[in-house]
């Protein structure tokens, strides 16, 4: 087996939405659905957890408040002292409506990557891959 990653890959991976452990990619379905396994190594992207994704969603919480305190003080600071408050009502809905659909799928890998730094994976983890349409590779004897 490979050595397992630094944090530093173990990030720069989930931020470009690919496997932390390999690098394999898709591990995405679609925007909004995760594989259950990476198509190349087989690691459990729900760690067989239940609940595990609750981690991710905090991260789009956290991640939409910082967004939306950015936009607010921004607006703010850029036309005091005659703020529009009904443009900054609409800006702020957009940006709290807007932003955790824009980064669902990096908070789910970004916390898969920040969960790895701390457990990282175990041989029942990597087992071969259960997607749709694998054919395992022959092998050698």
């Amino acid at each position: 087996m490979t050595p397992f990653p630094p944090p530093r890959t173990l990030f720069s991976r989930a931020l470009r939405l690919r496997c932390p452990v390999c690098g394999g990619h898709p591990i995405f379905l679609s925007w909004f659905t995760v594989c259950p396994s990476c198509p190349v190594c087989g690691f459990r992207l729900d760690r067989h957890e239940p609940g595990y994704w609750l981690g991710s969603y905090t991260i789009n919480l956290f991640a939409t408040e910082a967004a939306f305190c950015a936009f607010f003080a921004t607006a703010m600071v850029a036309t005091w002292p005659t703020v529009p408050w009904s443009s900054l009502l609409a800006g702020g809905l957009a940006t709290v409506a807007l932003t955790p659909v824009a980064i669902f799928p990096f908070t789910k890998t970004l916390y898969l990557a920040i969960d790895l730094c701390f457990r990282p994976p175990a041989p029942p983890d990597l087992a071969t891959p259960i997607e749709r349409g694998f054919v395992a590779p022959p092998t050698i004897r």
